[in-house]
Protein backbone atom coordinates (compact mmCIF):
# COMPACT_ATOMS: atom_id res chain seq x y z
CA UNK A 1 0.00 0.00 0.00
CA UNK A 2 0.85 3.30 -0.60
CA UNK A 3 1.30 6.32 1.94
CA UNK A 4 0.89 9.01 -0.54
CA UNK A 5 -1.17 12.18 0.20
CA UNK A 6 -4.45 12.03 -0.96
CA UNK A 7 -6.02 15.82 -2.15
CA UNK A 8 -9.34 16.43 -0.96
CA UNK A 9 -11.09 19.46 -2.52
CA UNK A 10 -12.76 21.28 0.13
CA UNK A 11 -15.43 23.65 -1.15
CA UNK A 12 -17.59 25.84 0.66
CA UNK A 13 -21.33 24.86 -0.01
CA UNK A 14 -23.84 27.02 -2.36
CA UNK A 15 -25.46 29.57 -0.37
CA UNK A 16 -29.49 28.59 -0.99
CA UNK A 17 -31.67 31.35 -1.26
CA UNK A 18 -34.65 31.47 0.03
CA UNK A 19 -36.25 31.89 -3.33
CA UNK A 20 -34.51 29.21 -5.59
CA UNK A 21 -36.34 25.78 -6.36
CA UNK A 22 -38.94 26.91 -4.02
CA UNK A 23 -41.68 27.60 -6.52
CA UNK A 24 -42.55 24.55 -8.61
CA UNK A 25 -45.42 23.17 -10.94
CA UNK A 26 -48.79 22.15 -9.28
CA UNK A 27 -48.19 18.42 -8.45
CA UNK A 28 -44.97 18.30 -8.62
CA UNK A 29 -44.03 19.46 -4.84
CA UNK A 30 -42.49 16.78 -2.05
CA UNK A 31 -44.75 15.09 0.40
CA UNK A 32 -45.74 17.48 2.80
CA UNK A 33 -48.56 19.44 4.72
CA UNK A 34 -50.36 21.15 2.27
CA UNK A 35 -51.59 24.89 2.81
CA UNK A 36 -54.35 25.16 0.28
CA UNK A 37 -54.87 28.38 -1.74
CA UNK A 38 -57.96 29.04 0.62
CA UNK A 39 -56.80 28.61 3.83
CA UNK A 40 -57.29 31.61 6.39
CA UNK A 41 -54.56 33.43 7.84
CA UNK A 42 -55.49 31.84 11.13
CA UNK A 43 -55.14 28.22 10.16
CA UNK A 44 -52.01 28.83 7.79
CA UNK A 45 -50.27 30.36 11.31
CA UNK A 46 -51.18 27.01 12.59
CA UNK A 47 -50.54 24.91 10.33
CA UNK A 48 -46.66 27.07 10.20
CA UNK A 49 -46.52 26.58 14.36
CA UNK A 50 -46.74 22.71 13.98
CA UNK A 51 -44.54 22.83 11.22
CA UNK A 52 -41.97 24.30 12.84
CA UNK A 53 -41.68 22.07 15.55
CA UNK A 54 -41.81 18.73 13.53
CA UNK A 55 -40.37 16.90 11.07
CA UNK A 56 -43.16 17.24 8.34
CA UNK A 57 -42.68 20.14 6.06
CA UNK A 58 -45.29 22.13 4.11
CA UNK A 59 -46.23 22.70 1.00
CA UNK A 60 -48.32 26.00 0.19
CA UNK A 61 -50.86 26.22 -2.65
CA UNK A 62 -50.69 30.12 -4.53
CA UNK A 63 -50.67 31.58 -7.85
CA UNK A 64 -50.49 34.94 -5.67
CA UNK A 65 -47.12 36.32 -5.46
CA UNK A 66 -48.34 38.16 -2.67
CA UNK A 67 -49.45 35.36 -0.66
CA UNK A 68 -46.40 33.32 -1.21
CA UNK A 69 -44.32 36.31 0.02
CA UNK A 70 -46.41 36.15 3.22
CA UNK A 71 -46.18 32.30 3.85
CA UNK A 72 -42.13 32.72 3.09
CA UNK A 73 -42.34 35.63 5.93
CA UNK A 74 -44.84 33.24 8.14
CA UNK A 75 -42.68 30.35 7.78
CA UNK A 76 -39.43 32.72 9.13
CA UNK A 77 -41.50 33.76 12.04
CA UNK A 78 -42.54 31.14 12.86
CA UNK A 79 -39.02 29.49 13.22
CA UNK A 80 -37.88 32.77 14.84
CA UNK A 81 -40.66 32.56 17.70
CA UNK A 82 -42.32 35.86 16.14
CA UNK A 83 -45.77 36.52 15.45
CA UNK A 84 -47.03 34.09 12.56
CA UNK A 85 -50.17 36.33 11.72
CA UNK A 86 -48.18 39.58 11.73
CA UNK A 87 -46.00 38.19 9.29
CA UNK A 88 -48.34 36.56 6.99
CA UNK A 89 -50.51 39.89 7.00
CA UNK A 90 -47.13 42.46 6.96
CA UNK A 91 -44.04 40.61 5.69
CA UNK A 92 -40.92 41.95 7.02
CA UNK A 93 -38.78 41.86 3.37
CA UNK A 94 -36.14 43.79 4.88
CA UNK A 95 -35.56 40.79 7.76
CA UNK A 96 -36.16 38.21 5.34
CA UNK A 97 -33.24 39.24 2.72
CA UNK A 98 -31.43 39.63 6.28
CA UNK A 99 -31.55 36.02 7.42
CA UNK A 100 -28.07 34.33 7.87
CA UNK A 101 -27.39 31.03 5.51
CA UNK A 102 -28.62 28.67 8.58
CA UNK A 103 -31.96 30.23 9.03
CA UNK A 104 -32.32 30.35 5.03
CA UNK A 105 -32.03 26.70 5.53
CA UNK A 106 -34.09 26.09 8.43
CA UNK A 107 -37.03 27.96 6.76
CA UNK A 108 -36.46 25.59 3.37
CA UNK A 109 -36.12 22.41 5.80
CA UNK A 110 -39.75 23.63 6.55
CA UNK A 111 -41.23 25.22 3.42
CA UNK A 112 -40.40 22.22 1.46
CA UNK A 113 -42.46 24.06 -2.11
CA UNK A 114 -44.81 26.60 -2.77
CA UNK A 115 -46.93 25.31 -5.70
CA UNK A 116 -48.29 27.18 -8.58
CA UNK A 117 -50.20 27.28 -11.58
CA UNK A 118 -47.42 29.72 -12.92
CA UNK A 119 -44.02 28.73 -11.63
CA UNK A 120 -42.01 30.42 -13.77
CA UNK A 121 -43.74 33.91 -12.76
CA UNK A 122 -44.50 33.34 -9.19
CA UNK A 123 -41.04 32.63 -8.92
CA UNK A 124 -39.91 35.30 -10.67
CA UNK A 125 -42.32 37.78 -8.50
CA UNK A 126 -40.36 36.54 -5.38
CA UNK A 127 -37.31 36.64 -6.74
CA UNK A 128 -38.00 40.50 -7.51
CA UNK A 129 -38.80 41.54 -4.01
CA UNK A 130 -36.12 39.24 -1.82
CA UNK A 131 -33.47 39.63 -4.91
CA UNK A 132 -33.97 43.25 -5.72
CA UNK A 133 -31.16 43.89 -8.26
CA UNK A 134 -29.03 47.05 -7.36
CA UNK A 135 -29.48 50.18 -9.24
Amino acid sequence: MSSEPVLVALTVPARRSLVDGLVVASGSAPVGRVIETDAEVAEIADILAEAAHSDTGVVARTVDPDRALAIVAGTAAALCGEDIRTALTAPDVAFLTGLNPQAIEAVRGVLLAIESDRPGELAQALSDVLHPVAD
